[in-house]
């Protein structure tokens, strides 16, 4: 809103030439920043409260794990308040002709209806494990999925002819290869489920996954920065994406909801981000990644969260499912470590130094090519 108008009142009158600064990615990046975190600061009280007095709390799984019953009668869905933050803070300085832009609020806007969904579902049932069938939850996320597919591979998409086929890899300055439209719309299906669902995973102890996603969807924000400069992506190697830097605004609007989030998320818990959150964040890095051509730096960069789904299929498919025992004492990883005696504190902090570690290594890739 404030980007159209602005850039409407330059082309009214030289006297509005101030405002050219909309115009600069820095700028509204700072700016949406700072309106999700002020939008999640107005509402996330009020939310609670709101939460409580309908008793939209979220029901505890068994997972081994006593702590978690301490947490019972805690509201969830708070992933409505890190949507509303970006989504508030994209009406004003958003560009919505930008298709890097559509395509990842669609993403986080599907995702995030299905946990909410899914969230709604628990509470109905008054059961942790009985939300809607793992069978839709994958065939609606699979849907978007081949329908993201189709449009980056098609005549509209956003990216360059014939690129969004084309395979990057982190530390190599040129494509791999050229997986074609099918292969590639098969990748890109299996890239959104596992990532949606891994965040979803890792989301089970105050404050654990929130921060690891700002870490991810920062740096993908810094990508987005450079591969939509032409010089910068020149010189760095890399595919030049025109208007991807809306993303970077995008992302620091993410930013700043994520922050202030996790101000009632952080250990003991006022409230939960829900399947709400933790898909729409997913569906959000997961779609972000694909437009920037970013897919195989995230095993790297998002390195947390495969660890914690891939210890988490391990434990039930290959283990429990195949084997017949437990792989692990606990899955996944953070409830394994748990189990080991560390302070539930500890974990969650250990891991974000580690999910730290990994995102600068990934920013590193820019240049050591």
């Amino acid at each position: 809103m404030i980007y159209e108008i602005c850039n409407w009142l330059i082309s009214v009158s030289d006297s509005f030439s101030f405002f050219r600064l909309v115009n600069y990615i820095t700028f509204r990046a700072i700016l949406a920043a700072l309106t999700a975190v002020i939008f999640v600061f107005l509402f996330s009280r009020p939310f609670i409260l709101f939460m409580h007095r309908r008793s939209l709390l979220d029901q505890v799984r068994e997972t081994g794990v006593h702590s978690a019953f301490e947490k019972t009668g805690t509201p969830t869905m708070g992933g409505v308040l890190i949507i509303g933050g970006v989504l508030s803070s994209m009406i004003l300085w958003g560009n919505w002709k930008n298709p890097f832009l559509l395509s990842s609020l669609a993403g986080m806007l599907w995702f995030g209806g299905l946990g909410f969904w899914d969230d709604l579902s628990k509470i109905r049932k008054r059961s942790g494990d009985l939300g809607i069938s793992e069978k839709t939850k994958l065939a609606l996320q699979g849907l978007f999925a081949l329908v993201f597919a189709g449009f980056c591979a098609g005549p509209l998409t956003p990216l360059g002819d014939g690129l969004a086929t084309k395979l990057f890899v982190p530390f190599y300055k040129y494509p791999i290869g050229d997986m074609g439209p099918l292969l590639y719309g098969l990748f890109v299906f299996l890239f959104l489920i596992f990532v949606s669902n891994a965040v979803n995973i890792t989301d089970g102890l105050d404050g654990l996954a929130i921060t690891p996603s700002l870490f991810v969807v920062g740096v993908l924000g810094v990508f987005a920065y450079v591969e939509g400069n032409r010089i910068y992506s020149a010189y760095l190697y890399y595919p030049y994406l025109r208007n991807a830097g809306e993303l970077t605004i995008f992302g620091a609007a993410f930013v700043g909801a994520g922050l202030a989030f996790l101000w009632y998320n952080a250990y003991p818990a006022q409230i939960f981000m829900g399947d709400t959150g933790s898909l729409a964040i997913g569906g959000t890095m997961a779609v972000a990644s694909v437009l920037l051509k970013q897919e195989m730096l995230f095993p790297l960069l998002g390195g947390l969260f495969i660890a914690e789904a891939v210890s988490s299929q391990i434990q039930d498919k290959i283990g429990v499912k195949w084997l017949g025992r437990r792989i692990f004492y606990r899955a996944p990883l953070h409830h394994n470590l748990q189990h080991m005696g560390i302070a539930e504190t500890k974990v969650v902090i250990r891991l974000w130094v580690l999910a730290g570690i990994l995102a600068l290594v990934s920013l590193a890739t820019l240049k050591l090519r």
